[in-house]
């Protein structure tokens, strides 16, 4: 099984921590990001590793690993940044973002939908937003769902509707590659890297989840597969030393 990981990203939120390293190495509980992510998927038999680079890309080495190379990382944003990585989406996969850490309950929880395309949604996402002053809710990308679909995903979505919050990983069926490649050929044939797309003003700047709006529009079932807590994502200052003080990930 395959991992996608989305790693060009510079984390400027992180502010000193990212000035000599990628996002995805600065360390909790003493060890990276990257390295309890490549845990929670190794225990799983995710053993696959592919990975999209972008700031510092050199000091970014994962043993047997391939590597893609978003050169325009500052330019653009998470979707463009995982299509990169689109001769890897040749087969089932899991896309994760670079700045989360899980446990591995949560990859299980992942590879066990039934679904084509299933996100993880925590259902406990509230707790870590209280206090949470650099990252506030308003950023969270927030999911609805029903009938155990999603139906709208990210942050135009809104406290009021939301199920749980959708933490950036992701598992695609062979079929649910095969849509992801087939929906983002499509729009990129047709759109503008200055047209807005969904909810994003500029196609370019657009996140996977406005991909998965696409989807949805166009009659894709994406499943939520919940949790419940048994994750933090690492976008601020703020954030690393609330993980790294109540030690989950140690």
């Amino acid at each position: 099984m395959k991992a996608i990981i989305i790693a060009a990203g510079k984390g400027s939120r992180l502010e000193h921590h990212t000035t000599e390293r990628p996002k995805c190495m600065v360390e909790v509980g003493g060890k990276s990001i990257l390295s309890h992510q490549l845990h929670a998927l190794r225990a799983n038999d995710v053993t696959d590793f592919h990975i999209i680079r972008g700031y510092l890309s050199d000091r970014l080495v994962v043993d047997g690993a391939t590597y893609y190379e978003n050169t325009n990382f500052e330019n653009n944003n998470i979707l463009h940044s995982l299509f990169c990585a689109e001769a890897a989406m040749d087969g089932p996969f899991v896309s994760t973002y670079s700045d989360i850490v899980y446990t591995p309950n949560v990859v299980k929880t992942a590879l066990e939908s039934p679904y084509d395309i299933a996100l993880i949604i925590d259902r406990e996402w509230h707790k870590a937003y209280e206090g949470r002053h650099d990252h506030p809710v308003e950023q969270a990308e927030l999911a609805e769902v029903v009938d155990g679909k999603v139906v709208r995903v990210g942050k135009q979505v809104g406290p009021e509707h939301a199920v749980g919050e959708f933490i950036g990983l992701a598992k695609f069926s062979s079929k649910g590659a095969q849509l992801m490649r087939e929906a983002w050929e499509d729009v990129r044939a047709k759109t503008d890297d200055d047209e807005p797309f969904h909810a994003a003003k500029l196609f370019r700047k657009a996140y996977l989840t406005d991909m998965f709006l696409e989807l949805i529009a166009r009659g894709a079932e994406i499943g939520a597969a919940f949790i419940d807590g048994e994750w933090r994502e690492i976008d601020t200052v703020q954030d690393l030393e609330r993980v790294n003080s109540d030690g989950h990930f140690g």
